[in-house]
């Protein structure tokens, strides 16, 4: 056996996965919160209500759906 061997334990790879979620859970949370801040300023200096359409929700749905292919797809090379 190697001296430089990484032994992986069950412990090791469930600390790992639920320090990934969670690391995940907090830059999600703060995109969205930011994205809700960009959308409510645009609006107050337009002195407009904030106003999304059926149309920019299903764009930005297929956006959101591509990054995520994107991010999947960032290991398979």
């Amino acid at each position: 056996m190697e001296e430089n061997a990484i032994i992986k334990t069950p412990e090791a790879d469930s600390s790992l996965k639920t320090r990934t979620l969670m690391i995940g859970a907090v830059v999600g949370a703060l995109t969205g919160l930011g994205a809700a801040y960009l959308l409510m300023r645009r609006a107050d200096q337009e002195g407009k209500p904030l106003a999304i359409t059926s149309g920019q929700g299903l764009k930005l749905g297929m956006m959101l759906t591509s990054l995520l292919r994107q991010i999947m797809s960032l290991g398979k090379d």
